[in-house]
Parts: C-alpha cells; sequence; structure tokens
C-alpha cells in the first residue's frame, strides 16, 4: 500500500477521517447520520436549498432518520450540510448519493453523476477516497468517474481511491435497517477495494466486497430486475386468477408452504419508487448498445405499467354491479405512498389512478399520514385525517397502500365498497351472505373475483 492509503486507512479506523456525502435524500441521509453517530466527522452536500435549510433546521424528511439524531449531529458539529460542494475539498471519503432518474426515452440519465462527479473532480486531492453509490449502468464508474479523475494527475490506487458500492436501502424496513444489510465493494484497484471495504466498516456489520465496479453495479440492477420481474409474474397471474374465480392470495400462500424452490411476491397496484421502476432500464440500455435485446425486463415493464389501469377498470367494474357511474362517484383512496409505511411518492401508481378516476370526473379525496399533501399535474389536494374520515357517505373506498396506521375493520364495517388492491382487508376472513343491494366487492383483494360480505 501506499502512504496515501496507509494514512487513510488509519484515519479511517480511527474515525478521524472525514466523510462526505453528496445527496441526502433517502439514501445519503441515513449514511450521514450513520456515519455521524458513528463519530466521524461529516460534510453533507446537496444542491436543494429548501431541503439543506430544512435539514440544518433539524428537521428530518425521511423516515428512517429521527429529527432528533439529525438535530443533535447538526448542533453539535458532527454533521455540516450545506450547498457548497468545495466543502468536500476537507472530506477525506466522498460518496456519491444522487438521483438516477429516466429521460423521456426512458434512457439513462446520468446528468447528476456527472455534476457530482465534476464537482469532485475541481477539489480532488491525494489521499481521498471516492464511492459511487448511485444506482447506474455497468461502466459508470470507470468510464464516467474515473477519467474526470485520471485528468487531475493523480494515479488510482496509489494516490486516489474510487469504488462502488450499491445503495440497499429500503425505506420503512425496521428488520434490515443500514447496518444490517450486507454492503457490496467493488473498487477499481485492490487498494481502493480494501479501502471502501475498512470505510462501510465502521457502520454496517457485514461487507462483501466483489471483483469490481462493474460487478458491484452489474449486482444491484440484478437485485432489482430479479423483483421487477417477479412482481410482474405474480401481478399476471392475479389477474389470471380473477378471470378463472380463484384468489391469488390462497394460490400464493398454498405456494409459500414449499420449503425450497419457492419465494413468494405479491400483486399490487404497481409499482413504485426511485429504483423498480427505473434501473431495469438502465441495463436494457447498456446491452442494446452491446446488441442484445433484453427480453424479460421489457415483458416486465409492459405487465408492471398496465396495472394501475387495470386498477381503475376494477373500480369501475365494482361501481357498474351497483349502477353507479365512475363520474361523479365518491371514492376515497387509502393511501398515495408507494409503500407502506413511508411518504415516498416517486412512482407511485397511487397518482396515476388518481390521476384517470378525477379525468374521468370522479369526486376523489386520500387518507395518507406520510403524505399530507400531494401534486397532481395542475391540481394540489390535501389528505384528510384518518379520524375524520367518513366512509359511509363515499360510493367505494381504494385502498392503494397498507399503511399501518389504518384500521381495516373500521373500512370494512363503514365503507359500502371497499376495493382492496394490498389484500389488507382478507385477514379480517369471510363476512356472513348479505342482500345484493348491501355488497362489499371485494372484501379481502381486489386481484381476487368479489365475494360477498
Amino acid at each position: 500500500m501506499s502512504r496515501h492509503s496507509e494514512r487513510l486507512r488509519q484515519a479511517l479506523e480511527q474515525h478521524s477521517a472525514r466523510v462526505g456525502i453528496i445527496g441526502l435524500g433517502y439514501v445519503g441521509l441515513p449514511l450521514a447520520v450513520a456515519f455521524g453517530k458513528a463519530g466521524f466527522s461529516v460534510l453533507g452536500v446537496d444542491a436543494d436549498r429548501e431541503r439543506v435549510a430544512r435539514l440544518k433546521a433539524g428537521e428530518s424528511p425521511v423516515e428512517d432518520v429521527g429529527s432528533d439524531d439529525l438535530a443533535t449531529l447538526v448542533a453539535s458539529g458532527r454533521l455540516t450540510i450545506t450547498t457548497d460542494a468545495s466543502v468536500l475539498a476537507g472530506g477525506d471519503a466522498i460518496i456519491i448519493c444522487v438521483p438516477t432518474p429516466l429521460g423521456k426515452s426512458r434512457e439513462p440519465d446520468i446528468s447528476h453523476i456527472v455534476a457530482a462527479a465534476d464537482a469532485v473532480a475541481a477539489i480532488l486531492r491525494p489521499g481521498q477516497l471516492v464511492v459511487l453509490e448511485s444506482t447506474t449502468y455497468p461502466g459508470t464508474t470507470e468510464e464516467v468517474l474515473l477519467p474526470r479523475f485520471r485528468a487531475r494527475g493523480v494515479t488510482v490506487g496509489e494516490e486516489f481511491f474510487l469504488a462502488f458500492s450499491p445503495e440497499r436501502i429500503d425505506p420503512g424496513n425496521k428488520r434490515f435497517d443500514l447496518r444490517a444489510i450486507p454492503k457490496l465493494v467493488g473498487g477499481v484497484t485492490p487498494t481502493c477495494s480494501e479501502l471502501t471495504r475498512v470505510l462501510y466498516g465502521q457502520i454496517v456489520d457485514r461487507v462483501v466486497p466483489v471483483s469490481g465496479p462493474q460487478t458491484a453495479e452489474m449486482v444491484k440492477l440484478f437485485e432489482n430486475i430479479f423483483r421487477s420481474v417477479n412482481i410482474a409474474l405474480v401481478n399476471e397471474l392475479a389477474i389470471m386468477c380473477r378471470r378463472l374465480g380463484l384468489s391469488v392470495w390462497e394460490v400464493i400462500e398454498a405456494a409459500s408452504t414449499k420449503p425450497f424452490g419457492f419465494l413468494p411476491f405479491y400483486p399490487g397496484p404497481g409499482i413504485g419508487g426511485h429504483c423498480i421502476p427505473s434501473d431495469p432500464h438502465y441495463l436494457s440500455w447498456r446491452t442494446r448498445l452491446m446488441g442484445y435485446e433484453p427480453k424479460f425486463i421489457a415483458f416486465a415493464d409492459e405487465i408492471n405499467r398496465q396495472m394501475p389501469t387495470y386498477v381503475v377498470q376494477l373500480v369501475t367494474d365494482a361501481l357498474n354491479d351497483r349502477s353507479r357511474a365512475v363520474r361523479g362517484a365518491k371514492i376515497l383512496v387509502l393511501g398515495v405512498a408507494y409503500k407502506a409505511g413511508v411518504g415516498d411518492v416517486r412512482e407511485s401508481p397511487a397518482l396515476e389512478i388518481l390521476e384517470i378516476l378525477l379525468a374521468r370526473g370522479a369526486q376523489v379525496a386520500y387518507v395518507d399520514p406520510h403524505v399530507p399533501r400531494l401534486t397532481l399535474g395542475e391540481r394540489q389536494l390535501s389528505g384528510i385525517p384518518w379520524q375524520r374520515a367518513d366512509f359511509r357517505s363515499q360510493d367505494l373506498v381504494l385502498i392503494l397502500t397498507n399503511h399501518p396506521e389504518f384500521e381495516y375493520t373500521r373500512v370494512a364495517a363503514e365503507a359500502p365498497l371497499v376495493v382492496d388492491t394490498r389484500n389488507a382487508t382478507g385477514s379480517l376472513g369471510p363476512r356472513p351472505p348479505v342482500p345484493p343491494s348491501a355488497r362489499r366487492q371485494p372484501l379481502g383483494a381486489v386481484l381476487d373475483p368479489p365475494r360477498l360480505g
């Protein structure tokens, strides 16, 4: 090892190194707080001035980071938050956690990575470690970041160090927090990998080195493609089960009793969040450049993208069975975040579903304790508090996100008609038969055949 690597390793192990983090969202902020709580001095940089102001005031916009922890670190000076990337010159390890969306033609948009790389290149000095965490196509670390840093006249693996370590954050997951999730690291050189292993070893229980950055980049994409394809499979299964008069939830539960060769996935109104709707396309784009057209990714995307429209059709059918049109119907939506327990609405299928229902003339309102306000195009909606929700006055209640705050026994008892896309009411069991005029359709899951109750 060079003198730069030995000095950096010692500083990391003694927690005297300064850690810089670019991007203080769902990935970067938990990292910043974890390093700060471990005793490191952290330099947090974000381009969003409003977000920076909130963070400096000790207000955490991320469910996995408590405002008390954040405020304590900021007040103590352990965590410095700014929009000025030049402070990274004082960092010993710099982690890039910026978003990687898709362009209008569903091609990768790595402009945020490029901007972050340019900002780091402007201050890069010997002895620094740079790690990219943003999900991207295989080759980004060595094709986009490395040339910019080499242009500074420093040698990778000896004077500066570069690696890719994919984020694996699962917002709202109380079982697997940042420390409990194994961290993959792939360095440009063995020394880069070793220093990155030491860095993350201070805040996570297990670090898993792989052969290089491209492998680490590919692993992250494979993880999300695996989820996308299997979600698409079970969504299509749900559609087929409804046509066959079967319960998809019963089928999945029974299949899950097999102790090998099966992993349960569950249907829903569509896919959301930053990762699954976009990440697979990064690999599709890359492999198309190499002359290969991936098929599973496209098929899965097609199925998953049709689910919001399918849910609207289920709502339409349920209302039609009650001799009620969508136009003018009062529909209360439970949950607009893309998953339970969080307030993240990025790519949430609920947004498309609400927009279609509003366009068809429905009177739509929503309840979501994690999303007090919602923007749909030019519309601004405010959520109704759970305690004030009047289920009896609705024509239909549509469950899109099964937040733990919701009391589904109340929904089942008060709502005249329920469409449940998450099987949130399934645990309530079958209800006694009632006259057709009082049908609740479907109690249990929208992706099941309608059941009386």
